[in-house]
C-alpha cells in the first residue's frame, strides 16, 4: 500500500514539475492558473463557433523559435488541448470540415504555418498528438501584429456567412478563414424547427417564409410555408407576405389579388403600417390613401392620428397636423411617446414630417 501511495505522490509531483508551474497550483484543487482559461464564441448565421483555450503570457520570454519551436506541433495555447467546436459543417480556407469538436494545433514556421484540426480533442496539449487523427490541415501565412502579452483568439472581419479567426501572441498573428453555407443550414434547420412546437401557430410558418423571401432564396419553399401559415390562421400579415412572395416570383396578378384580400381584413393599425411601407418606397399619394382608410377603420388608434397628421403636414395645414399629433401623443404608451413628441416639435416649427 505504501509503495502504491508513494508512486501516486511521485507521479503527481512529476506532473507539476513537468509543466513548469511557477505559482502554487494543484491537480486536485481549484486554484489560479498561470495561463488563464478563456472561451470565445462567434455565431455565423445560426452556426456557433467556439474556441476553448488557455492564455499563456510572454513574460519576457522569446516565444517564436524558442519557447515555441519552428517545425514542431504546438498546442496553440497552454495546458490541455485548445479546442474548436462547430455546430454545423463549415469550410476552413476553402476546405470542408464536418461539424464537431476538434483539437486545435498549429505547426509554426518562419514563413508559413499549418493549422491542424484533430479528431482527438481530449488530450493534454500536443504531447500525444497523432497525425493520423487529423481531420484537416490548412496552410496560412503569419502576419506581424502589435504586442499581445497574453495569447488571444479573435473573430475578425465578421460577415453574414464568414469570419476570420486570428490567433495573436507576442508580435505574431495567425489568421484562418471560416465560411458557412448559411442558406442551406438555415433551410435544413427550418424543416427541423417546424416539426416542433412552432408548427402549431401561424407565425412560425410566416417567419420562415419571410426569412426565405428576405434572402431571395427558395421562393417556392417560402410560398409553401406561407400557405401553411394561412392554413393555420388567415391574417392580414401572412396574406400580405404571400402577396410579396408572389410578386418576387413574377406572379403579379395573383400577388395583387392576395394583397387586396389582406387589406380588406386589415385593422386600422395594419393599414397604417402598410401606408408607412408605401412612404418608404416613395409612393406618397398611395400612402396617404391608406392613412385615410386606417382612420375610418379605427379612428381611436394613436398611430392612426399620426397618419392623419402626415396628410395635413404634406398640405402645409400645420394647425390640423398639430391637433392630430397631440391626439397621437395623448394615446401613445409611455414607452413610445418620444415618437409623436418628436414629430410634434417638428410640426410646431412648421417642418413637414413626411420629409
Amino acid at each position: 500500500m505504501f509503495k502504491q501511495y508513494a508512486f501516486v505522490l511521485v507521479t503527481i509531483t512529476g506532473l507539476l514539475i513537468g509543466v513548469g508551474r511557477s505559482n502554487a497550483q494543484s491537480q486536485l484543487l481549484d486554484l489560479p492558473e498561470d495561463s488563464q482559461h478563456a472561451t470565445v464564441i462567434q455565431r455565423i448565421g445560426i452556426t456557433d463557433v467556439t474556441i476553448d483555450y488557455h492564455r499563456p503570457l510572454v513574460n519576457g520570454r522569446q516565444i517564436w523559435g524558442k519557447l515555441v519551436p519552428y517545425g514542431e506541433v504546438w498546442r496553440a495555447g497552454a495546458n490541455e488541448n485548445t479546442t474548436i467546436t462547430f455546430t454545423d459543417p463549415v469550410t476552413i480556407e476553402n476546405q470542408p470540415l464536418a461539424n464537431g469538436v476538434y483539437g486545435l494545433h498549429m505547426l509554426p514556421g518562419k514563413n508559413e504555418w499549418i493549422v491542424i484540426f484533430s479528431k482527438t480533442h481530449t488530450a493534454w496539449g500536443s504531447f500525444t498528438y497523432d497525425q493520423s487523427q487529423d481531420a484537416l490541415r490548412v496552410t496560412v501565412k503569419p502576419q506581424p501584429s502589435e504586442m499581445h502579452e497574453a495569447l488571444a483568439y479573435d473573430f475578425d472581419i465578421v460577415k453574414p456567412d464568414s469570419a476570420i479567426v486570428t490567433m495573436r501572441w507576442e508580435k505574431i498573428a495567425v489568421p484562418f478563414k471560416i465560411e458557412v453555407d448559411v442558406h442551406d443550414i438555415v433551410r435544413a434547420s427550418l424543416h427541423s424547427q417546424l416539426q416542433g412546437i412552432a408548427q402549431y401557430g401561424w407565425n412560425g410558418w410566416d417567419d420562415a417564409a419571410v426569412y426565405l423571401l428576405s434572402q431571395k432564396y427558395d421562393l417556392e419553399e417560402a410560398l409553401n410555408y406561407e400557405d401553411s401559415s394561412i392554413g393555420m390562421e388567415k391574417r392580414c400579415d401572412n396574406l400580405l407576405n404571400k402577396s410579396r412572395i408572389l410578386d418576387a416570383m413574377g406572379r403579379k396578378a395573383e400577388a395583387n389579388e392576395i394583397k387586396d384580400e389582406a387589406l380588406a381584413i386589415a385593422t386600422g393599425r395594419q393599414l397604417y403600417y402598410y401606408a408607412v411601407s408605401l412612404q418608404s418606397q416613395g409612393k406618397q399619394d398611395q400612402a396617404f390613401e391608406f392613412f385615410r382608410q386606417a382612420a375610418k377603420r379605427d379612428p381611436n388608434d394613436w398611430l392612426v392620428h399620426d397618419g392623419l397628421a402626415r396628410i395635413y403636414s404634406a398640405k402645409g395645414d400645420f394647425d390640423n397636423a398639430i391637433r392630430e399629433m397631440k391626439l397621437s401623443l395623448a394615446g401613445a404608451p409611455n414607452t413610445q411617446k418620444y415618437f409623436p413628441a418628436d414629430n410634434l416639435k417638428m410640426l410646431e416649427a412648421k417642418h413637414d414630417i413626411n420629409q
